[in-house]
């Protein structure tokens, strides 16, 4: 089932499990919005009526568009401006149309798997972190790029396109 619905003065043509970008609406990444200006509802070739009808969403991300810059200009009289504006939206996933879940994404209570429990995997990451010289998984890079530094800082810099001095040898004469 589809539906024509109005949001920020546009159209948009959607179906259950798709996500469009709007005009900002108010609301946090998660919450749930229904868009009750229906215009047209339809099955494949078949209209419905669209009295009573909403469709339900559930909003995404709220995100900033491209940046459109704005220049003006007044020619021979030493007159400039340039400003830029980005524009606020709303990423939204439709949850339904008039009471028909979305069965396209596949994100069903029971298809999701089960994670383990954090009781379980806390032993292995402590297995881990008890060996000498071993880097935690989720401890990033940080810890080996500071070993990296500290080798470099004590040789000494070679130059671009310098040639490294020979190291100084005695001879006993």
């Amino acid at each position: 089932m589809f539906a024509i619905v109005r949001t920020g003065g546009k159209q948009y043509r959607v179906a259950p499990g798709d996500k469009i970008v709007v005009e900002k609406l108010d609301g946090k990444a998660g919450d749930s919005v229904t868009l009750s200006d229906v215009l047209l509802a339809g099955d494949g070739s078949d209209l419905k009526s669209t009295d009573g009808l909403t469709v339900a969403a559930e909003i995404v991300a709220q995100a900033k568009g491209e940046k459109v810059v704005v220049f003006k200009k007044r020619r021979r009289h030493n007159y400039r401006r340039k400003k830029g504006h980005r524009q606020q939206h709303t990423i939204l996933r439709i949850v339904s149309v008039g009471g028909q879940q979305a069965q396209a994404s596949g994100e069903t209570a029971a298809a999701k798997p089960k994670k383990a429990p954090k009781a379980a995997a806390a032993p292995v990451a402590n297995e881990a972190t008890s060996f000498e010289g071993v880097v935690p998984a989720d401890a990033g890079t940080t810890a080996t790029h500071e070993a990296d530094t500290s080798t470099q800082n004590a040789a000494p810099a070679k130059g671009k396109g310098k040639k490294a001095a020979p190291a100084a040898t005695q001879t006993e004469e």
